[in-house]
């Protein structure tokens, strides 16, 4: 995904159409957050950023929203820092990330070439994690 592509409603719904998730307005809303705004939230800035639009959302919509997203291959877990998970979309090119120690935003970075060949052989691979941590340019000025 290019960094001007937008995730529209009707993308999003396709999308959970073909991944068998019923698209609730809520569900639509959690999706679109994570697609859009490229901030890799975790649930509870999620929370925090949709209870105005949607007053009856809740934490527990949020957490079981991302659950079944996740269980649905649309969205994918980051651990990048010990006990907080973000969330990023899953159907996306392969890509690592880096989280600045200072503002603690994560920004998507280009996967390293040599990741395919790091595996001996006789593995399969179903995901690969890579996490850089350190200053981001607007930190270090």
């Amino acid at each position: 995904m290019t960094e001007s592509e937008i995730y529209t409603e009707t993308r999003l719904v396709e999308m959970m159409h073909n991944a068998g998730v019923r698209p609730s307005v809520q569900r639509v809303a959690i999706l679109s957050h994570i697609a859009n705004l490229r901030k890799h939230p975790t649930a509870d800035e999620i929370f925090n950023d949709l209870k105005a639009a949607y007053p009856t959302m809740s934490r527990t919509t949020v957490y079981n929203s991302v659950h079944v997203l996740m269980d649905a291959g649309l969205v994918k877990e980051l651990e990048i820092e010990s006990g907080n998970m973000h969330y990023d979309l899953a159907p996306q090119p392969r890509h690592s990330h880096f989280m600045c120690r200072r503002c603690r935003r994560i920004f998507d970075m280009a996967m390293p070439a040599v990741m395919p060949d790091a595996v001996s052989g006789g593995f399969s691979v179903d995901t690969v994690d890579l996490y850089f941590k350190g200053l981001c340019p607007e930190c270090i000025e």
